[in-house]
């Protein structure tokens, strides 16, 4: 009997699927960090590498904004990519040098930031992800 029991939900398991589990977590909500910098998207941007998202926040119906680390402004730049689904908004955020300061020393020192980004449809109750 246990191994029926054991053999039907297994069954139920592999048939109902992961519930996207290939999908990102939900990236949490929250209010723009106090102080941030806000960028403006550059896709112009020298070398660009994954930035990691720190959390997000509305801005309005069809308008959300990112908040992540970089180096400053006068350096360093972002920008993204945007994917929607009925069901999730996917944020691919990248960073890199500005092309106007290739040839200058640039200080190290971490930036909060905050990059508003618009949506083809109010975003709703969907989940908001990384890439």
């Amino acid at each position: 009997m246990r191994l029926l029991v054991l053999l039907a939900c297994s069954l139920l398991a592999v048939a109902c699927g992961t519930g996207g589990a290939d999908r990102p977590p939900a990236l949490p909500e929250a209010p723009a960090p106090a102080g941030a910098t806000e960028f403006v998207a550059r896709p112009d941007i020298v070398e660009p590498r994954p930035l990691t998202i720190t959390s997000w926040s509305r801005v309005g119906d069809d308008r959300i904004a990112v908040h992540f680390e970089t180096g400053t402004p006068e350096c360093f730049g972002v920008d993204a990519t945007v994917v929607e689904t009925e069901d999730v908004v996917t944020v691919e955020l990248r960073g890199g040098t500005l092309p106007e300061a290739q040839d200058r020393m640039c200080i190290m020192i971490a930036v909060t930031g905050v990059l508003e980004l618009s949506l083809q449809s109010p975003l709703g109750d969907r989940s908001v992800v990384a890439a």
